[in-house]
């Protein structure tokens, strides 16, 4: 693995004047049967050294955030390119957090290009957004024709054990996942705190998680959309079953699924056994979920 770094210069998150603009730029290869990466980075942003977990031609790489946490202002920019024949899975060391008291949001910017027969999956830890942050996400997604994307994004609005309610804030995310060329799927998204917002059935009904999965590259059959559902079903805790609400939607070229409800684990566990199905579709099945989740 190459590695580059380009520190910063901020001294305290909590400067006026300065706010960290963090750069990661990773770009995957072929060399015999493995993937590898040449990574360049700039603080806050670190990658891990590159692991292979049981024997798995599949490259993990870990994304560290040093600085704890985004305040308003801050700015990660992320640039992911994928060879052929290439398969990255990326996730990040911990979750996301997003603090509030500035005016500024807090903004992450992601470019990814995925060419023909590689694979990534995106899958960092989910984002808690504090009551009162602003939070800005851009994510544009390009794959060759027969190239394949699973990424999920897991936010948590408020911290819950505080009894904080997403009562003020804003969060506004946009995905677009483009292939040879044409849109597959485009998810623009603005959430505006207010007490109505929170109540609202049609909004967020008191539930401060919402997640989204999708998986784009090849058609998805009417049978994987059933097991996706079966899935939701099958996971332990009724009482939190109960209390959440899922979809899953057929795409051009895909499958989306959809969590409102209560827990970022249940979110995840479903989303990681519909992951765990889908793999055989695209790459070699699925042999164990990436170390650093498991804690």
């Amino acid at each position: 693995m190459a590695l580059t770094t380009l520190d910063g210069d901020r001294t305290s998150p909590s400067a006026a004047d300065r706010f960290w603009q963090g750069k990661a730029a990773l770009t995957f290869h072929k060399q015999g049967d493995r993937t590898l990466p040449e990574v360049q980075t700039q603080s806050p942003l670190k990658v891990q050294r590159p692991f292979y977990q049981d024997g798995s031609r599949v490259c993990q790489s870990v994304l560290l955030h040093t600085a704890g946490g985004m305040v308003g202002g801050d700015r990660l920019t992320y640039n992911i390119r994928l060879a052929e024949e290439t398969h990255a899975l990326i996730t990040t060391a911990a979750a996301a957090k997003i603090y509030s008291r500035h005016p500024q949001p807090a903004q992450v910017n992601g470019t990814i290009y995925v060419s023909s027969g590689a694979c990534l999956e995106w899958l960092p830890q989910e984002a808690i957004i504090f009551e009162g942050a602003q939070y800005h996400q851009s994510w544009r997604v390009d794959l060759a024709v027969d190239a394949h994307w699973l990424g999920w994004d897991i936010l948590r609005l408020g911290r819950t054990a505080r009894g904080e309610r997403f009562y003020r804030g804003e969060v506004r995310s946009r995905f677009e996942v483009w292939q040879d060329g044409t849109p597959i799927w485009i998810d623009p998204q603005r959430l505006v705190g207010s007490e109505n917002l929170w109540r609202s059935p049609h909004a967020l009904k008191e539930c401060p998680v919402i997640a989204t999965m999708a998986w784009i590259g090849t058609h998805a059959e009417a049978d994987w959309i059933d097991a996706a559902r079966a899935a939701w079903e099958t996971l332990p805790n009724p009482q939190l079953i109960a209390q959440s609400e899922v979809g899953v939607t057929r795409l051009q070229k895909g499958l989306l699924c959809r969590y409102r409800g209560h827990s970022t684990n249940q979110a995840r566990r479903w989303f990681t056994t519909v992951w765990k199905q889908l793999r055989p579709r695209y790459a070699e099945p699925l042999k164990a979920l990436p170390r650093v989740w498991q804690r």
